[in-house]
Formats: C-alpha cells, sequence, structure tokens
C-alpha cells in the first residue's frame, strides 16, 4: 500500500471515530454538573481499535470540531466555551486517555485482559483531567470535585472499561483480518 493511501486510511479513520464519539455523546444520563455519556465509551473503543496515534488524533478531531462550534459534545452542545467550561477538563482528558490507553496496548497486547486493565487506566486519566477542571472552573474543594466528577462515574466507568475492551478487540482483529487498519495478525487470546 502506497504512502498516499497509509495517510489517507489514517484520516478516514480517524474522521469516522471522531464521529462515532460525537454520536455517542448524545446518549446520556443527565446529572447535575457533569452528564454520563457514552463519549468515554467511544474514547475507549478508538484507542482499543486504532491504537494510541491514530486514537489520539481521532480525539484531537472530536475536540476540535466541538471547539469551532458543532454540537458534538454532550447534549448536542460545542464551542470553545465548552472546552473552557466546568466540563471541558473530560474532553482534553479523552486525548489523553486515547493515546495512554492504546499506547498501553500496543507495548503489551492487544487482548481482552490488557484491554481492560488499559481502559481502565484511562478512565482514570478522564476522571482525572475533568476533575481538576472541574474543581478550578466551579472554585469548588477537592471534596466536591471529587463528589461531582468522579464518584457517580465509577461504577459506570469500569462497565464502560470492559465494553470497550470486549467489542473493541472484537472489532479491531474484524478489521486487521478485512486489512482495514493495520496490525499484528490477530490471536484467540
Amino acid at each position: 500500500m502506497s504512502g498516499h493511501s497509509e495517510k489517507l486510511r489514517f484520516i478516514v479513520n480517524g474522521a469516522i471515530f471522531a464521529a462515532l464519539t460525537a454520536i455517542m455523546a448524545q446518549i446520556e444520563i443527565p446529572l447535575p454538573i457533569v452528564p454520563i455519556s457514552g463519549q468515554t465509551l467511544a474514547v475507549g473503543l478508538t484507542a482499543t481499535i486504532l491504537g494510541s496515534r491514530q486514537g489520539a488524533v481521532a480525539m484531537i478531531g472530536y475536540a476540535a470540531l466541538g471547539a469551532v462550534g458543532l454540537p458534538v459534545f454532550a447534549g448536542f452542545s460545542g464551542g470553545a466555551q465548552v472546552l473552557a467550561g466546568p466540563t471541558g477538563g473530560y474532553i482534553f482528558g479523552f486525548i489523553l486517555t486515547a493515546f495512554v490507553t492504546g499506547y498501553t496496548l500496543e507495548k503489551t497486547t492487544f487482548s481482552l485482559p490488557m484491554a481492560i486493565v488499559a481502559n481502565m487506566v484511562g478512565m482514570i486519566i478522564t476522571l482525572v483531567c475533568g476533575t481538576f477542571q472541574l474543581k478550578f472552573v466551579l472554585d469548588m474543594t477537592w471534596s466536591q470535585a471529587l463528589t461531582a466528577g468522579v464518584y457517580p462515574f465509577i461504577a459506570v466507568g469500569l462497565i464502560k472499561a470492559f465494553l470497550a475492551s470486549w467489542i473493541g478487540i472484537t472489532v479491531r482483529r474484524r478489521l486487521i483480518q478485512a486489512r482495514l487498519i493495520k496490525g499484528d495478525t490477530p490471536s484467540a487470546a
């Protein structure tokens, strides 16, 4: 495959997963400050399927689409004010989460057990990034920020980490077999 085709595939895959994240962001359970949404599941899927570099680029694309005002964030919101607001830290955290989750899998193995570990680490990264911005933007105490930005998301985050791992590893193997993404020949792990 030529370098031009590789670059095009990289861009197309990133755009597809940025769009998937935008769609899944609209699946939400409203909470007082930070909603539970499908965004974090999409981030885990993106990293598990695409890996570190392409996953992070997809999340940068997602954040950029929202920053220019497209309604891709939870609740069909968009604009730089969302990124600067109480929940913006979570969105910035998606970029780091996608990179670290994908990198962990690249340096170990794309297997279900390792994907679960990598996605749990990713969940923690997203929650830490989100909680820092939440605390400072709303001038909360650490206790208040943890109560609003971490505790309600732990149980659902563990479920999402498992789902992102299971679905992500399965889809990744199928995409490699179809030669739609690069990767090692999938094992039966």
